[in-house]
C-alpha cells in the first residue's frame, strides 16, 4: 500500500443539490441524476454533499435523499470512488463505492464502464422493472465478469506494468426495492427502525465467517495458496477487478516472484493453477425494502475496519435527528479519530419515510446501562477499601 501523509485533503459538505469542486452532479435529460467525483489536476481533493433524486413519477413516492463522501485520509494516493446515477435505469438508481488498491486506474475504468455494463445487460432498467430475480442476477454476474475482462485487457495494452485492482459494492434502488452486486470488503448496511441488517459479506482470504472459509477453499482449489492473510502472500482481498497478475498473468507472477526471490524454482515447479485466485464474480442479493427501512449506507473498508455496524447507522440516526443531515463527512471523521489511515468513501440512501425530528432520543438498551452502573459502583468501591488499607 501507499506510503502515509500527515494530513489528509477533503471538501467540506455543501449545501442541498449543489456539489463540491472536482465533482459532477447534474441532471440528465430526463430529470435523472448524476453524480460521481472527477479526477482532475488536484486528483487528491476530494467530495461531500447532499443531492436528491427527481421526483418519481409514483404518486404518494418520496424521492431518495442521498448524502456521499470520500475522504483522503492519510494515504499516499486516493484509490476510492463512488458512482450515483439515475438517469438510465427507468426507476431505479445506480449507486457504487469503488475501493482501489495498487494505484488508481482500475478505478478510473470502472467508474464509467461498470455503469455502462450493468445498464446494458439489465436492457436499460427492464429486466429490473420486470423483477425476476433470476434473470436480474444472471444480467448482474455477465455485466461484472464482462466488465472485468474489458478491464484486463485495457490494463495489458497500457504499455506500462499495471497490477491496479478494486473492489465495488453496487446499489440498484426503487422506493419498495434494491438489488445488491457485491465484490470485495466494502459493505452494504441497511437501518430498520434502528436495528442494522449486514447486507454483503467481505471477501477476504482469512477468518472464520462462512464466507471466507468459502474463499479460502476457492482459491486452494485454484492452485493457489495463503500467507498471513494474503493471496500468494500479496493481496488481502479474494474478489475484486483488475489484478492482473492473478489471473491473466499468473505465470508472469510465479516468474517475478522466483527473481525477487519470494519463492524459489523447486516450490514454483508444483504450482499448477487451475483457475483465477482473485475473482470478479458477484454475490447478488435482493432486499424488499419495506416500510419501516429508513436508510442504506454503503462505504469502503476505511470505515467498516474501524467502526461496529450498529455504531455507523446509530451516529447517522442521531445525526438525522439532531440536525436533519446525513452527515457523511461527521461520519468520516469519526473513523479517522479512531485511527483509520485508509481512504473512506460513504454513501447514505435516506428512502425518506421517516420524520426525524419527530424521532426520540436513543437510549443504550437497560440492561447494559445497569450493568455498567454496577460496573462503576463496584470499582468505586474497591477503591475506597484500598485506600482505606493504605491509609
Amino acid at each position: 500500500m501507499a506510503l502515509l501523509r500527515p494530513h489528509l485533503h477533503r471538501f467540506h459538505s455543501n449545501a442541498l443539490h449543489q456539489s463540491a469542486p472536482h465533482t459532477k452532479s447534474t441532471a440528465d435529460a430526463g430529470g435523472g441524476l448524476v453524480v460521481y467525483p472527477t479526477y482532475g489536476r488536484r486528483r487528491r481533493h476530494r467530495c461531500s454533499a447532499i443531492a436528491i433524486d427527481a421526483p418519481s413519477s409514483l404518486a404518494g413516492v418520496t424521492p431518495i435523499r442521498w448524502g456521499y463522501t470520500s475522504v483522503q485520509g492519510f494515504r499516499e494516493e486516493m484509490e476510492d470512488d463512488i458512482v450515483i446515477r439515475s438517469e438510465a435505469l427507468d426507476s431505479f438508481s445506480f449507486a457504487a463505492v469503488f475501493d482501489g488498491h495498487a494505484g488508481s486506474s482500475s478505478v478510473k475504468f470502472l467508474r464509467e464502464e461498470l455503469y455502462k455494463g450493468c445498464v446494458e445487460a439489465l436492457q436499460v432498467g427492464s429486466l429490473l422493472k420486470g423483477g425476476d430475480f433470476g434473470a436480474i442476477k444472471g444480467a448482474l454476474v455477465k455485466a461484472f465478469e464482462s466488465v472485468d475482462q474489458n478491464l484486463l485487457k485495457w490494463l495489458e495494452t497500457k504499455g506500462e506494468e499495471d497490477e491496479s485492482g478494486s473492489t465495488a459494492t453496487v446499489m440498484l434502488i426503487r422506493n419498495d426495492v434494491s438489488y445488491f452486486a457485491h465484490i470485495g470488503d466494502s459493505c452494504a448496511v441497511l437501518s430498520r427502525s434502528g436495528q442494522i441488517e449486514e447486507l454483503t459479506d467481505s471477501h477476504r482470504p482469512y477468518g472464520s465467517s462462512k464466507a471466507a472459509v468459502q474463499e479460502m477453499k476457492r482459491i486452494k482449489d485454484a492452485g493457489g495458496w495463503i500467507v498471513n492473510g494474503r493471496i500468494c502472500g500479496d493481496i488481502a482481498v479474494s474478489r475484486a477487478f483488475g489484478d492482473i497478475r492473478f489471473k491473466t498473468k499468473k505465470h508472469e507472477m510465479l516468474k517475478k516472484g522466483v527473481d525477487e526471490g519470494r519463492w524459489s524454482e523447486k516450490f514454483v515447479s508444483r504450482i499448477e493453477f487451475k483457475g483465477d485466485m482473485v475473482v470478479a464474480t458477484p454475490d447478488i442479493y435482493q432486499v424488499p425494502l419495506t416500510s419501516d427501512v429508513e436508510f442504506i449506507i454503503l462505504a469502503s473498508d476505511g470505515l467498516w475496519d474501524y467502526m461496529k455496524s450498529k455504531d455507523v447507522v446509530s451516529f447517522v440516526r442521531e445525526q438525522l435527528r439532531e440536525h436533519g443531515n446525513l452527515a457523511c463527512e461527521a461520519l468520516a471523521q469519526v473513523a479517522l479519530d479512531r485511527r483509520s489511515e485508509d481512504n473512506i468513501s460513504i454513501i447514505i440512501a435516506d428512502l425518506g419515510r421517516t420524520e426525524w425530528k419527530k424521532l426520540p432520543v436513543q437510549r443504550q438498551n437497560m440492561v447494559v446501562e445497569l450493568v455498567q452502573a454496577a460496573a462503576t459502583v463496584g470499582i468505586v468501591t474497591v477503591g475506597i477499601w484500598m485506600t482505606s488499607l493504605l491509609s
